[in-house]
């Protein structure tokens, strides 16, 4: 049986992957550790960095369970000029700044911000919250999320701040 091909149907990308097929994926349990854990109560899991899924090519991505804990947290509006990114809801309240306003999304919800895209996020009600965060291609936002508390707890001038936020492409509005 063959199928027609509709002559405006994108393109898939060139050939990553050339051989007989392989025995390489990989499962994270729900129940793993934390790789990342946060005073308060708030948690990340790396589900898939960009450096295991060929971010440094530019065709990879970056997954990432955030947790939130207790208390007003999340990051005001910014954006990234070498990243997209994305949330999907899984559990709670999560307002999303979508660069006019803050709109409350709910598990099921999707936001997708393309590079340049004024956009933040924030949880504020005392019932949990989690979602999921996406970046592409696969930047290590690893160091980004380990260095937050760092940052909180160091004294630091602007200058020093800035220079830690340029290092992972974040510009505050």
């Amino acid at each position: 049986m063959s199928f027609p091909v509709k002559p405006a149907q994108p393109a898939y990308p060139p050939t990553l992957y050339d051989g007989p097929g392989e025995k390489s994926a990989t499962i994270r349990r729900t129940d793993s550790r934390a790789d990342l854990s946060y005073s308060n109560g708030g948690r990340v899991d790396y589900l898939a960095t960009g450096d295991q899924t060929g971010g440094a090519s530019g065709v990879g991505f970056g997954l990432y369970r955030w947790t939130f804990g207790e208390g007003v947290s999340g990051p005001g509006p910014h954006f990234h000029k070498t990243i997209s990114e994305s949330f999907y809801i899984l559990s709670g309240t999560v307002k999303i700044y979508d660069g006019n306003d803050w709109v409350d999304t709910h598990a099921g919800d999707f936001a997708h911000v393309p590079p340049g895209g004024i956009h933040g996020f924030k949880h504020e009600e005392e019932a949990p919250a989690s979602m999921l965060l996406m970046f592409t291609p696969g930047a290590p936002r690893e160091a980004y999320f380990e260095g937050l508390p760092k940052l909180a707890g160091l004294n630091l001038t602007d200058e020093e701040k800035d220079a830690f936020y340029l290092a992972h492409d974040n510009y505050w509005l």
